[in-house]
């Protein structure tokens, strides 16, 4: 999968802070954006769940640019909101006004998930399940409910067996409520951010005490296959430290990629996309396209 055009970058990009026009945005739909070797398929559907409780982490940052490279790469993603925020909505490109169909009436009405699913325009055959702030009472609302960790999960099992999909991303709320749990029950691979700061592993362990318990009682599928670096300050040892630790915690699930700490990515939602179709040529394009490589990759070799 070839890099973006331009010249590659230092992994913190110094003029990225720098507010002079050296760097216009790129429009949806340019050849620059377009023009991607196709990453390999995995057999069946990877559903990810991108989960870490600690908020500010990236979660929803790194759901929708890896879901919006692998779909850049000819692969059939979709990416469901359960973050009642709706970021992820707005990141791709999704109108979600209060009140307008989505995850809640999934969750909560029962409703095929099909019914609700939109195009995202950031690439071809990405589509979004996009959440509304009416999403916020559904922790409520679901107490009572029979079955209730499970609702997304026959929801998504039903939608698989009629619209075949490569990659399937489930971005969460920063906390460990029912709807994270929803996610943990219908997912078969998490995906956690790390950023390189301080306190960073404390709120994974708690995670990672989360996930086990879905293991043994509700999903013994469930496996942590992917971590991925993020906010990288390549200027602080910190960063460099944390980094170091990462790695040595969870040394076969840490990407090679590293997403640094970036002005672009995070300009990016204001405009309705991803970094991959606002700044193409920005090293966090770039780092996001490496790690969604990566993905790709070790999906085919499960595959083979």
């Amino acid at each position: 999968m070839p890099r973006p055009p331009g010249p590659r970058r230092a992994r913190f990009d110094r003029d990225e802070f720098d507010s002079s026009p050296d760097s216009p945005q790129v429009s949806r739909g340019t050849t620059s954006v377009q023009t991607r070797s196709r990453l390999p398929a995995p057999e069946h559907a990877r559903v990810f769940v991108v989960a870490n409780q600690k908020g500010g982490v990236g979660k929803t940052t790194t759901s929708v640019n890896i879901a919006a490279a692998l779909a850049l790469g000819g692969l059939s993603v979709l990416v469901i909101d359960l973050d009642p925020q709706g970021n992820a909505s707005t990141a791709l490109g999704v109108e979600h006004p209060p009140g307008s169909p989505g995850t809640y009436d999934v969750l909560i009405g029962g409703e095929p998930l099909e019914k609700h699913v939109q195009d995202s325009p950031e690439a071809p055959d990405l589509k979004v399940l996009p959440a509304t702030i009416d999403l916020a009472g559904a922790e409520i609302e679901l107490v009572s409910v029979v079955a209730r960790e499970n609702r997304l999960l026959r929801a998504l099992r039903t939608y698989l067996r009629d619209y075949p999909t490569d990659y399937v991303f489930l971005d969460c709320p920063p906390s460990l409520g029912l709807l994270t749990v929803n996610a943990l029950v219908a997912a078969n691979e998490i995906l956690i951010p790390i950023q390189c700061e301080y306190y960073a592993l404390e709120g994974v362990s708690q995670l990672l005490r989360t996930i086990e318990v879905v293991k043994q009682e509700l999903n013994d599928e469930l496996e942590l296959t992917t971590v991925l670096l993020t906010m990288f300050d390549a200027r602080t040892r910190l960063a460099a430290q944390v980094a170091e630790e990462v790695r040595t915690h969870f040394a076969a699930q840490t990407l090679p990629a590293v997403i640094p700490r970036s002005v672009r990515i995070s300009e990016a939602p204001s405009y309705g996309q991803t970094v991959l179709t606002y700044h193409p040529d920005s090293a966090g394009a770039v780092s996001y396209l490496e790690a969604a490589t990566e993905i790709a990759r070790r999906g085919a070799k499960e595959k083979s």
